[in-house]
């Protein structure tokens, strides 16, 4: 029996033939590659929302409808407000895509430049919502104390407001028009946008980088526009795409009720309230276009929010 001495020795470095070992050859090429590419936090957020198709549905139909609401009319030979009584209630034909309405009018180039106004109204009033809210909410996020309580106590006083009257109110006494509208939308829509940044600023103020930047003597306005902002974009886009749809649908609604877009200009809302006649008589597409393209384009947008905020959430990163 060999002894624990002769085996090490056996098996010694020394005592191992070369023949047993196959050096290697080395891959330049091979020890470059990088098993996963590095992607940052917009490109995966990007690669995630790619894979929500209903997300990405959402988006090429907003993206077809801008095309067409700038595209849309040049197509058609007819003006927007070229009435032709005895064409009236045509039906969808060659002629007339989408039909014609109770005065003759093309229903096909009316729809594309009610979406240029539902687009702007909705696009203009999430804008300055944004704005305003960013502005506000960050200073009272990131001030605190004192300025925190005095500028919130104002924020609940607007919330408390409702507010489909306080548009109400603003247009019947400002009168019905484009911009009377979006102001009405933006006087108290920015309340819940500024709510957001405010929770967001007071979450990310106390992290490392944002102490790192005040004790280098980094002024508050740097602060919240370098570092404080750019980390609560995420949930400033989501609020956003939810912004404009509601936007539309005010709109739509104002205008039915006859207090925004006035007739014979062409807006989702005013070809919805002159085609309520028309229904009885079975004239269903002076109807049918506009309800479908205020219903389609709020659905869009919220599907595209529920995406974004699926995406833009780094607990879902991997």
């Amino acid at each position: 029996m060999k002894s624990v001495n002769e085996v090490k020795s056996a098996h010694s470095p020394s005592q191992v033939p070369d023949e047993w070992f196959k050096w290697k050859e080395k891959d330049e090429g091979a020890a470059e590659v990088v098993a996963r590419p590095s992607l940052s936090y917009w490109k995966d957020a990007w690669r995630r929302l790619l894979k929500n198709k209903l997300a990405m549905l959402g988006l090429l139909f907003l993206i077809l409808l801008a095309v067409m609401a700038i595209f849309g009319p040049i197509l058609s030979p007819y003006e927007v407000n070229q009435q032709d009584l005895p064409n009236q209630y045509q039906p969808p034909s060659a002629e007339h895509w989408f039909g014609t309405d109770n005065a003759g009018r093309d229903v096909f180039t009316r729809t594309w430049y009610g979406a240029r106004i539902s687009l702007f109204v909705g696009l203009m009033a999430a804008l300055i919502d944004v704005t305003i809210g960013i502005i506000w909410g960050g200073i009272s996020g990131y001030k605190g104390g004192r300025t925190d309580n005095v500028m919130m106590r104002i924020i609940e006083i607007l919330y408390g407001l409702p507010y489909l009257l306080v548009v109400i109110l603003l247009l019947v006494v400002l009168g019905p028009s484009l911009s009377t509208i979006i102001i009405a939308l933006t006087v108290t829509g920015w309340v819940g946008m500024a709510r957001i940044v405010r929770g967001q600023v007071l979450q990310i103020k106390n992290y490392e980088f944002v102490l790192a930047s005040k004790s280098f003597g980094t002024k508050s306005s740097r602060i919240i526009r370098k570092n404080l902002l750019p980390n609560t974009m995420g949930p400033i886009i989501v609020q956003m795409t939810l912004t404009v749809p509601s936007a539309i649908f005010a709109e739509a609604f104002l205008s039915f009720i006859g207090l925004g877009i006035q007739s014979p200009f062409a807006s989702w809302g005013v070809m919805a309230n002159d085609s309520l006649g028309a229904i009885l008589s079975g004239n269903w597409w002076t109807l049918f276009f506009p309800a479908f393209f205020i219903s389609f384009t709020m659905f869009a947008f919220n599907v595209l929010g529920d995406g974004l905020q699926d995406a833009l959430d780094p607990k879902l990163r991997k």
